[in-house]
C-alpha cells in the first residue's frame, strides 16, 4: 500500500528532545529558536528528513510551527489542527491559536530582549522581514544560525535518492522549450535577467519533469535558475537528473544542488525572488555579493495555476476513472458497514485496493482522512493502529482522499451514513450540502477572487450559526500538489486574493465538525470557465464541475431544499449515472442507479 498507519511520533518524544534544544540554545546564547514545518523548498509536504516540527513536538499537521523559549514552547496551528494538536503534543508544549496570534508580537510578549534563532534555509524572505520588523520595537534579534534540531536529532534519515522522470508533453500541453521561451520573453519585459526558483512544483511545470521525492506529490527536489534568454540550470543532489538529461535537451544544464549558492554570487541582475517562497539564504547571498534584486512572484506560478486544455482533458479523464473506482467503493461500503466489523483502516486499505484496481494509480494524492464519529471532526484525521475506531452503524463516516494518475490529479471528500443518523446529523449535513450547491452554482464577473465567493458556501450554515475553520477550497495540480496556488476560496491572503482565471481548478468543501461527535465535509472538483454574460456587465466566469460520485440522499434533509437546490442534486445525480454508469456494471451499476434516483 501506499498509506501506512504507524504513528509518526507519540507524545511522550517530545519533552527530552525539547530538553536537549533548549541546552543547545543556551549554549549558543540564544533566548528562542524557531522550528517550522516547511522545509528549504517551502513545499507543503516535507520528506521524512525534514519533518523537523513533527519529530520535536509530535505535531504531524502539514501546516504550523513552534517557537521554543527557555521556559515555553508554542506549537502555533491553524483552525484545522487545533484538536489534532492537543492529541499529539505533552504538555510541556503550548497550543498557540494562528493566525490569530502572530509569531511577532507573541515572542514580544514573552521575551525581553535577546536574540531569536532561525534556520535561514527554512524561513522565507517575506516571513523573515515581517518578524524582524515586529522584533526590533521590543529589542529583539532575529539571528540566522544552523539548523538546531538537525544538531541533536542522531538518528535523522537520509535525503530522498529517487530519480527524476520526464512528464509527457501531450499531457502538459506544452513543450517545456516553449514554457521556457513564454517565462523569458515574460522576463525580459519587465527587466529581469534571472529568476530563481525554489518551488519544486514550479520546476516540474516548467521543465515537464516529475519526481519521487515528496510522498503524495510527484516534484523533484531541487532549485533552478531560469534566464531571460531561455536557458535554464537546474541544481540537484547527483544522479536523480540522469535519466532526464535527453529530455531536458542542450538548453538546460544540470548542476550539483552544492552548487546552486555559489552560482548566485556570479548573476547580472536584476535578479528575481518571490519573496513569499525564497528562502532567507538567497536573499542573503545575493546581497552579500551586491546583486540587485527583484521581489515578484514566481513566474511559473500563474501559468501553472491556468491548465491547458490537454491538461483539463486528462483532469476530466482521471475523475471519471476515479470516480467509477469510488462507486465501487461506496458501493462495497453500503455493502458491509451496516454489519458492523470494518475499521477505520479497513475502509482505507479497501478504497486504495479500488483505486489501484484501475490500473492507472501513480500513488494516492494524500494520505486518506477517514474519521468514523468523533474522528471526523478532526479535520486532516489520519488514522493509526493507535487510533484505528470501529465504523459503528448509524455514525457519520467522512472519507476525503484523492489519486494522483499521470493525466491528473483527484480529491474528494463524501460523508455517507453507516445506518439510520439523528434529525441534527440530517440538519447539519443539508446545510453543508447547500452551501456546495451554492458556490457551484455561482456565475461571477471576470477579476473577481476567491475571497470574494468563500462567503458563499457559509452562507446556509451561517444562517444556524454554524461554521468551519478552513478554506472553502484550494488550488489543485495536475499530476503535481493536491493542494496548489496561487488560487483558493479561502480568506486567507496567501491565496485568497488571486482573481479566479479560465482554466484554474479548485476544490469547493465546505463542512462543519462538532467535536466529540462527529464531522461531515463535502467536497468536489472544479474548473473555472467562461460564461455568457448577463445584461451589461463585463464577462463572466463559472464553474464546472469535474467530479462525479453521487451525494449520500439517505443524510439530506429533503423539506429543508429549495426547488433549485433539489433540480441541482437531481441533475448532478442524472450527469452521474451518464458518465460514470458506463464505467461500471452488475451490482456495482445497479448501486449508482439507485444512489443516484431523484429526490
Amino acid at each position: 500500500m501506499f498509506q501506512t498507519f504507524e504513528a509518526a511520533s507519540t507524545p511522550e518524544q517530545g519533552p527530552p528532545r525539547l530538553a536537549a534544544l533548549r541546552e543547545d540554545m543556551a549554549a549558543r546564547g540564544l533566548k528562542g529558536f524557531l522550528v517550522p514545518r516547511a522545509d528549504a523548498y517551502q513545499g507543503e509536504y516535507v520528506a521524512d528528513c525534514d519533518a523537523r516540527l513533527a519529530w520535536l513536538t509530535g505535531f504531524t499537521g502539514s501546516a504550523g510551527f513552534c517557537a521554543v523559549l527557555a521556559d515555553l514552547a508554542g506549537v502555533f496551528v491553524d483552525g484545522r489542527y487545533r484538536v489534532q494538536v492537543r492529541d499529539q503534543v505533552a504538555a510541556e508544549f503550548t497550543p498557540v491559536d494562528w493566525p490569530e496570534n502572530r509569531l511577532g508580537p507573541w515572542l514580544c510578549d514573552h521575551l525581553s530582549g535577546g536574540a531569536v534563532g532561525f534556520d535561514p534555509w527554512l524561513h522565507t524572505v517575506q516571513e523573515v522581514a515581517e518578524l524582524r520588523d515586529d522584533l526590533r520595537t521590543a529589542g529583539l534579534a532575529l539571528t540566522p544560525t544552523e539548523n538546531l534540531v538537525d544538531a541533536i536529532w542522531t538518528d535523522r534519515p537520509a535525503p530522498p535518492d529517487a530519480g527524476f522522470f520526464a512528464h509527457d508533453a501531450a499531457l502538459a500541453g506544452e513543450s517545456a522549450a516553449d514554457k521556457r521561451a513564454r517565462l523569458a520573453g515574460a522576463l525580459r519585459k519587465a527587466g529581469h535577467r534571472v529568476a530563481v526558483l525554489t518551488l519544486p512544483d514550479s520546476i516540474a511545470w516548467l521543465l515537464n519533469i516529475r519526481g519521487a521525492d515528496i510522498p503524495r506529490n510527484p516534484v523533484p527536489q531541487c532549485f533552478a535558475l531560469l534566464l531571460d534568454d531561455g536557458t535554464c540550470q537546474l541544481f540537484a543532489l547527483p544522479g536523480k537528473a540522469n535519466a532526464i538529461t535527453e529530455h531536458l535537451g542542450p538548453d538546460v544544464a544540470v548542476l550539483g544542488q552544492d552548487a546552486f549558492l555559489a552560482a548566485l554570487t556570479d548573476l547580472d541582475g536584476p535578479v528575481r525572488i518571490d519573496p513569499a517562497s525564497c528562502p532567507q539564504i538567497v536573499a542573503d547571498v545575493l546581497a552579500e555579493n551586491g546583486v540587485t534584486v527583484a521581489h515578484e512572484q514566481d513566474p511559473c506560478v500563474r501559468p501553472k495555476a491556468i491548465k491547458t486544455p490537454a491538461e483539463i482533458a486528462g483532469t476530466t479523464e482521471a475523475h471519471l476513472r476515479d470516480g467509477a473506482a469510488m462507486c465501487r467503493f461506496l458501493h462495497w461500503l453500503d455493502e458491509n458497514a451496516p454489519a458492523g466489523g470494518l475499521t477505520e483502516i479497513d475502509v482505507v486499505r479497501a478504497l486504495e485496493q479500488f483505486r489501484r484496481d484501475t490500473g492507472a494509480l501513480r500513488d494516492i494524492s494524500f494520505d486518506t482522512i477517514c474519521g468514523a464519529g468523533a474522528h471526523g471532526a478532526v479535520v486532516h484525521y489520519r488514522v493509526t493502529e493507535a487510533t484505528n475506531n470501529p465504523v459503528t452503524p448509524g455514525a457519520l463516516l467522512l472519507v476525503d482522499s484523492g489519486g494522483q494518475y499521470a493525466d491528473g490529479t483527484t480529491d474528494i471528500t463524501r460523508t455517507i451514513a453507516t445506518g439510520p443518523v439523528g434529525a441534527e446529523e440530517k440538519a447539519c449535513f443539508t446545510r453543508v450540502l447547500q452551501g456546495m450547491i451554492a458556490l457551484s452554482r455561482a456565475r461571477f464577473p471576470e477579476g473577481v477572487a476567491g475571497r470574494d465567493l468563500d462567503s458563499i458556501a457559509r452562507y446556509p450554515l451561517w444562517q444556524a450559526g454554524l461554521d468551519y475553520g478552513h478554506g472553502t477550497g484550494h488550488g489543485v495540480g495536475a499530476y503535481l500538489c493536491v493542494h496548489e496556488g496561487p488560487q483558493g476560496f479561502t480568506r486567507a491572503p496567501s491565496r485568497g486574493h488571486e482573481p479566479l482565471k479560465p482554466g484554474m481548478i479548485l476544490s469547493v468543501e465546505p463542512g462543519y465538525y462538532r467535536e466529540g461527535a462527529f464531522g461531515i465535509r463535502l467536497e468536489n472538483l472544479v474548473v473555472v470557465q467562461e460564461a455568457p454574460a448577463l445584461g451589461d456587465m463585463r464577462p463572466m466566469l463559472s464553474l464546472e464541475t469535474l467530479t462525479w460520485v453521487p451525494i449520500d440522499r439517505r443524510l439530506i434533509d429533503i423539506d429543508a431544499l429549495t426547488e433549485a437546490e433539489r433540480h441541482w442534486i437531481d441533475r448532478y445525480h442524472a450527469d452521474t449515472v451518464a458518465r460514470i454508469g458506463p464505467r461500471l456494471e452488475g451490482p456495482a451499476r445497479d448501486w449508482l442507479e439507485a444512489a443516484c434516483a431523484p429526490l
